[in-house]
């Protein structure tokens, strides 16, 4: 009954611990050869023992491997040199010279592998706890011949004590510790980029855990997004970033602000994207406060912004709830610099667009009441419009005004997508500047860019 309830228990473990059955008995078995080599072992003696879980039995063997007389010969030669050396008083010497020599030995077999891929670098050399000369193992039996293995069985003298079997236990959770580290890291080391479905644990200091299942990850500060508040219990989706392995074991880092999580979401959305009929080329994003996509499909028959969109905005209004209201922009992507950055710096209308190929740089022209709009709250719009397209953005009106603060003072263009000087004065900004929200003078309604391009969908 006690046999049974011991592999019961070791079951349990690989279970819980999501550990291979081979791999908590070959812990158990070098657990059991700690004990018996502090307790009883001798030196020279390489203990290995076999352990059945079924009745809870164990053998003890010395195994060895015969290998040819000269490696043996060899290693008796250093050892009365290295005797003598000690009698003298020169063993630090010996030692030290003996290292140099080795440190040769291994540049120059090191040297002679490099120039020929065939020849092994490995050096044998004869070790008494594991080798047996050939000699020594035809007079135990004329039937060894080079590279046999011989096990002689060993009888424990007595039961083991305290002191062993205390070691043997700490052996045995640590190396089933080692093997839950290393199932885990190897379950998602190869899944980073995907969408998990997760719960979140607890919340220490700005650290937010997440609950993986049988793993936990981190989500620090800069992967969160500041608008969300995290509670114990929550169900989120969360991006996986990365999987690193560190002295205390597995650290898996997920996200919530990454802009590639912005694109698994539409992919479980989008039937065309998952098809690839619709590409998603470029992604902008400032987590919780907006996104914009630039999306292109070969295909002359499909919309790619209108595939994103769906019908009513169905689609995109399920990715922009789960990312908690985060507004969204869809354009087109197009390979002309021109089309590209004006579809980007929607909804604001753009006259003419300057290109400097030089500096990457190109200054847009839109008109006076425009301003606002195309800079947007913050120098929001013009910043992902930027970072969208890859180029330095700056805006100037048609009379080549800029956009007014409320005290009047000039505002300047906003240069590599940052505005140079942001508008101070009361929190509700007033015409003239973006705003989320209307004012009591809105700006002019902007008019539709030539060509498809989308913003969020509104809901009806």
């Amino acid at each position: 009954m006690a046999t049974s309830a011991l592999k019961q228990a070791i079951e349990e473990i690989c279970a819980e611990k999501n550990i291979p059955y081979e791999s908590v008995i070959e812990t158990i078995e070098a657990a059991l050869a700690v004990a018996y080599r502090k307790d009883f072992g001798e030196k020279n003696q390489n203990v290995i023992v076999e352990f059945k879980a079924e009745d809870g039995s164990s053998r003890v063997f010395d195994v060895k491997t015969v290998v040819e007389d000269t490696l043996y010969d060899e290693y008796l030669e250093e050892q009365k040199r290295r005797e003598a050396a000690e009698a003298e008083g020169k063993l630090d010497e010996y030692l030290e010279q003996k290292r140099q020599e080795e440190e040769a030995q291994r540049t120059a077999q090191a040297e002679t592998a490099a120039a020929d891929a065939s020849v092994e670098s490995k050096e044998e050399r004869f070790d008494p706890k594991k080798h047996i000369g050939l000699t020594e193992a035809k007079q135990l039996d004329k039937k060894y011949e080079l590279g046999d293995e011989i096990r002689t069985e060993l009888f424990p003298p007595a039961a083991y004590g305290r002191m062993a079997a205390q070691t043997a236990k700490q052996v045995i959770i640590q190396r089933i510790r080692e093997a839950e580290r290393d199932i885990v890291y190897k379950e998602f080391k190869g899944r980073e980029g995907e969408m998990l479905t997760a719960m979140v644990q607890r919340v220490e200091g700005r650290m937010v855990l997440i609950d993986l299942g049988h793993a936990t990850a981190i989500m620090p500060p800069p992967e969160q997004v500041q608008r969300e508040h995290y509670r114990p219990g929550d169900r989120i989706k969360v991006y996986l970033v990365a999987v690193n392995m560190t002295p205390r074991g597995p650290e898996i880092v997920v996200s919530r602000s990454h802009p590639e999580m912005v694109r698994k979401l539409f992919t479980f959305e989008v039937p065309e994207l998952q098809n690839e009929a619709v590409q998603i080329k470029s992604i902008a994003r400032e987590a919780g406060l907006r996104t914009k996509l630039a999306v292109w499909s070969e295909q002359k028959n499909i919309d790619p912004v209108g595939s994103l969109v769906g019908q009513r905005g169905t689609r995109v209004q399920t990715v922009i709830s789960e990312l908690g209201g985060e507004k969204i922009d869809i354009i087109e992507w197009s390979d002309d610099p021109v089309k590209y950055i004006t579809n980007a710096l929607s909804p604001a209308k753009v006259i003419s667009i300057k290109l400097n190929d030089t500096e990457h740089a190109c200054v847009a022209e839109v008109k006076d009441d425009q301003l606002s709009l195309a800079i947007g709250k913050s120098g929001q719009n013009v910043r992902l419009a930027a970072k969208l397209t890859g180029w330095k953005i700056d805006l100037v009106g048609d009379s080549g005004a800029t956009p007014t603060s409320v005290d009047g003072e000039a505002t300047e263009a906003a240069v590599d997508g940052e505005p140079v000087a942001e508008a101070t004065g009361p929190a509700e900004l007033a015409a003239g500047a973006a705003s989320d929200t209307p004012s009591e003078a809105p700006p002019a309604p902007a008019e539709p860019v030539e060509g498809p391009v989308a913003t969020e969908p509104t809901k009806e």
